[in-house]
């Protein structure tokens, strides 16, 4: 079963570090994408989030570990 994690930062910052670090940590298979989110009826850049999509299609990432990883950067796992 294909799983995406998606995780959502405050900036690209944050993002591109995240990234940086499931990479790291983790090991996907694939390089997580990074994805920014503006918020509805927002065009101001500084009102986007940015997301950091993982796919782990063997189900072997630990959700806690990644939610835990987010929220160390102001961020968090969106629930599936």
């Amino acid at each position: 079963m294909n799983v995406r994690h998606v995780l959502v930062l405050p900036d690209r910052d944050a993002a591109e570090e995240v990234a940086e670090e499931v990479v790291e940590r983790f090991g996907p298979g694939e390089e997580p994408q990074l994805v920014r989110d503006a918020l509805a009826g927002e065009d101001d850049a500084e009102d986007a989030q940015w997301l950091v999509v993982v796919e782990d299609p063997e189900s072997r990432l630990d959700a806690s570990a990644l939610d835990g990883l987010a929220a160390a950067y102001e961020g968090w796992l969106e629930a599936p």
